[in-house]
């Protein structure tokens, strides 16, 4: 019978130990104590293949290792029965536009963005192995000088993603007419896209970010993908004018999170569900119904390395939370990630405040209106949260061009509102919060 050697690492009384065992039926338990005052290497071998327990005793310490009763693992993989029970994400949808008529023809739609989803995982996992690392590169493997619309040289996650994105909306039917992409200066009608004119006669178009927080890839640390969808007259030009409406006029939203598991989040104006995507079938499965923010929560996310550059009433904001006076009455810590999916998820999953405020360097915010804000801001506030830029509703502004930047806060009712007050007692002309100067660090 073939096996395979587990070798494990530990530190038992200030003892340096090493212990290494063969994973078929338990013939043996090697352990290896290094005596540091002798600089002698003794092994004691102890065999039980009847119990889960395994007695070791040290020739020079009294120190006895006991390991009783392992508990057994519940069935993991296609085994486990809890699967059972869980719909995919393709009988969600079903489901849901047979209820409601006006989604059907999204359906095929949304089930390609899902997919979408996955081959995006799937090179996010293997960015390290495949060296997907870097800057575009051409066809003959040099790299192309590309900067996009916002001044970002392109990576080649950027591009691939982006590629995908755009095939999972124009390459699914007919119902989506054009799309704009934060990695493109201008809309694109599906017809360009596919290079066929069957796909310019839908009554829909989409926006969306490919990849949000691409720069955390190369340390292994959360990414994501934002996704909205718009109506449109049926015969549209394809301009900007067709994509400048305000949130309200989302008829969905969604993202997907690339981190310890895949998660694929939706609203479709009634609600905000998630599925899990599951290794073993490759499906997402329905895991998180009906989600909930919590009216108030302990969590605010911002970087706070811009702190100095912030406006009196987010300094004001972040020292009060900081110094436990919230009306809140919750200890606060702070969680930063650097992606939007990953803090806003986090923040939708246990409760409390994201922020991305307006700075010197960036005095309309950074995040985009159209392909991040809004779609958020949708989700939030299906889940019962809210969505403000601080001086008002994010779904309430409408863009003026498709690129359009904006501060935001996104989070629980109680949390956003409280901010918000900051916003009303507090001009940005006031005298600066001590200990800032004069409240902006310059560049």
């Amino acid at each position: 019978m073939s096996s395979t050697v587990v070798a494990i690492s530990l530190v038992i009384n200030s003892i340096p130990l090493s212990l290494a065992f063969q994973t078929r039926p338990l013939e043996y338990i090697r352990l290896h104590h290094l005596d540091h005052a002798n600089q002698r290497q003794h092994k004691n071998v102890f065999t039980d293949s009847n119990k889960y327990s395994y007695n070791w005793l040290c020739p020079s310490s009294p120190t006895r290792l006991f390991l009783d009763d392992l508990p057994t693992a519940p069935p993991l993989g296609p085994n486990n029965p809890k699967k059972k029970n869980l719909k995919t994400f393709q009988r969600y949808l079903e489901i849901e536009c047979w209820k409601r008529a006006e989604f059907r023809e999204l359906e095929p739609v949304l089930k390609s963005v899902a997919e979408s989803c996955k081959q995006i995982n799937r090179i996010v996992q293997r960015a390290q192995t495949d060296d997907l690392y870097g800057v575009a590169l051409g066809a003959d493997g040099q790299p192309l000088d590309t900067t996009n619309i916002q001044g970002e040289v392109q990576q080649q996650l950027d591009v691939l993603c982006n590629t995908y994105m755009l095939r999972a909306f124009c390459g699914s039917g007919s119902s989506i007419h054009s799309v704009a992409s934060e990695e493109e200066d201008e809309p694109r009608c599906c017809s360009d896209v596919m290079t066929d004119s069957a796909f310019a006669v839908g009554d829909y178009i989409a926006v969306f970010d490919p990849i949000d927080g691409s720069k955390n890839i190369d340390a292994s640390l959360p990414v994501g993908s934002i996704f909205g969808i718009y109506k449109c007259q049926p015969g549209t030009a394809v301009d900007e004018s067709t994509f400048l409406q305000d949130g309200r006029s989302l008829v969905a939203a969604g993202y997907c999170l690339f981190s310890a598991t895949t998660v694929l989040v939706l609203t479709l104006g009634s609600g905000v569900d998630g599925f899990t995507l599951d290794p073993d079938s490759g499906r997402f499965l329905h895991t998180l119904k009906d989600i909930r923010i919590p009216r108030k929560g302990p969590i605010f996310s911002f970087n706070e390395a811009n702190y100095r550059d912030f406006g009196a009433p987010e300094q004001r904001f972040l020292n009060m939370l900081k110094e436990g006076g919230t009306s809140t009455k919750m200890k606060m810590t702070a969680r930063y990630i650097g992606a939007l999916v990953a803090d806003v998820h986090n923040i939708l999953i246990n409760g409390g405040i994201y922020g991305y405020p307006a700075t010197r360097s960036n005095p309309n915010g950074k995040l985009r209106l159209l392909y991040e804000c809004a779609p958020m801001a949708m989700i939030m506030e299906q889940a019962g949260g809210a969505a403000s830029t601080g001086t008002g509703r994010v779904l309430d502004v409408k863009p003026t061009e498709i690129h359009q930047r904006t501060p935001v806060f996104l989070g629980s009712v109680e949390n956003v509102f409280e901010l918000d007050q900051f916003f009303q007692y507090y001009d940005d002309d006031d005298d600066k919060v001590a200990g800032s100067k004069d409240g902006r660090s310059s560049e």
